[in-house]
């Protein structure tokens, strides 16, 4: 929004021309211009981010680790940090799963 700087020399040679220009504070009543100006920006900005949306994709044949969507987020931070540390550690795991449930049928 672009503002109108002709009207903001115009009030401040006004408010200059005063005796006491303190006295001046907060008696500014806005033109029904600015306010539809605003109100026009406004609109603006609210169909633009109405637009806006970013699909996040999901993985279907990922393995479901957590419980809730907060749960998953940090799981993924986990991973991000402590990944390469702990891949031997899950895939002795998985091992010793697979052996107990070749065991049990």
């Amino acid at each position: 929004m672009e503002p109108d700087l002709i009207a903001y020399e115009q009030q401040k040679e006004e408010i200059s021309t005063l005796s006491n220009p303190d006295l001046y504070h907060g008696q500014h009543k806005p033109t029904d211009g600015a306010i539809q100006r605003m109100v026009k920006d406004v609109n603006k900005q609210i169909d633009k981010r109405s637009k806006f949306s970013r699909r996040r994709r999901f993985d279907h044949e990922a393995d479901i680790d957590y419980i809730n969507e907060r749960n998953m987020k940090f799981n993924k931070k986990l991973e991000r940090f402590y990944g390469e540390y702990t891949a031997e550690i899950k895939q002795n795991l998985e091992r010793v799963v697979l052996l107990f449930e070749h065991l049990l049928y």
